[in-house]
């Protein structure tokens, strides 16, 4: 095989493989920026929302909702199980002594919750819903899977509408002044508690999106949140708690680097080389890539 056929027909699958993975967890990885660097809360149960918005989209798709509408109902579904959450379980223990430790605990029982009812109401056994688009499109040579291609596309548009806005409207603005400094925001006007329970539906929603969009490729069972949560992490952890950029850069970089390493060394051996650099940078640069969200 020539170099030319080498790239065309080996690595750029694989790099394309490794955008289309990169998409979706930096979509689950902006939702726990967000939140934390709002709340200061990291979300431990942020890996079942995104398996609880995959399981609403396979329940609304056996009654014939349609998977453009899912793309939409889904996300909006989840806010209000966020917003719940925020006001009646965070909002209890967020002022305590060790609000730290406590939030973590807290959100893990959430987790571990989650799970198990998932589990009791829909089994162990994965579902594997329809692909939404069929086929695949000729490019440069490399025939590109349609749906995967869209999800490239949708997810960086999706992406690209966070950005604007937290950094160009109003709403973000507030958001900004409240992560920045709390007690400032509020003495001028801002009304910081329910900026913090819409900051962690609107986290919570974003995982729903994604676990809709990466249902028919990875299928959907109780535990699909736990191995995203931990790449979702160490992308939020390499980039900077807080940061939209980092998460973006991170992700892309770091799930490049799985696709590579698993080309030209092993699958076995992507996640501790992932988990190495998130180590490295914790060592050389704890803050991370960027700085927090307040400070972006």
């Amino acid at each position: 095989m020539s170099a030319g056929d080498y790239i065309q027909f080996v690595l750029a699958p694989q790099v394309f493989t490794g955008l289309m993975f990169g998409i979706a967890v930096i979509l689950v990885a902006l939702g726990l920026t967000i939140i934390f660097g709002l709340l200061d809360v990291i979300n431990m149960a942020h890996g079942e929302f995104y398996a609880l918005g995959a399981f609403i989209a396979l329940v609304l798709a056996s009654i014939g909702f349609p998977f453009w509408l899912l793309l939409a109902v889904v996300p909006l579904l989840m806010m209000p199980v966020g917003y719940a959450v925020e006001r009646l379980l965070i909002q209890r223990v967020f002022h305590s002594k060790d609000r730290h430790i406590t939030t973590l605990l807290l959100t893990l029982g959430l987790s571990i919750v989650m799970e198990d009812s998932l589990r009791l109401v829909f089994g162990a056994n994965p579902y594997r819903p329809d692909m939404p688009i069929h086929g695949a499109i000729q490019f440069l040579g490399i025939y590109l899977p349609t749906y995967r291609l869209f999800l490239i596309v949708f997810g960086a548009v999706a992406i690209g509408f966070v950005a604007f806005v937290v950094y160009r409207t109003r709403l973000g603005a507030m958001v900004r002044a409240a992560a920045f400094d709390r007690h400032m925001a509020a003495s001028l006007g801002i009304p910081v508690e329910r900026i913090f329970g819409g900051a962690f539906a609107f986290g919570v929603a974003l995982a729903g999106l994604a676990g809709v969009l990466l249902a028919p490729i990875y299928s959907v069972f109780p535990t699909m949140g736990h191995d995203f949560l931990l790449l979702a992490f160490t992308v939020v952890i390499v980039g900077g708690m807080g940061s939209i950029a980092g998460v973006v850069v991170a992700g892309l970089f770091l799930t490049q680097v799985q696709a590579i390493a698993s080309l030209y060394i092993s699958p076995v051996w992507t996640d501790p080389i992932v988990f190495g650099i998130m180590v490295i940078m914790l060592m050389v640069r704890p803050q991370g890539l960027f700085g927090r969200l307040g400070h972006a």
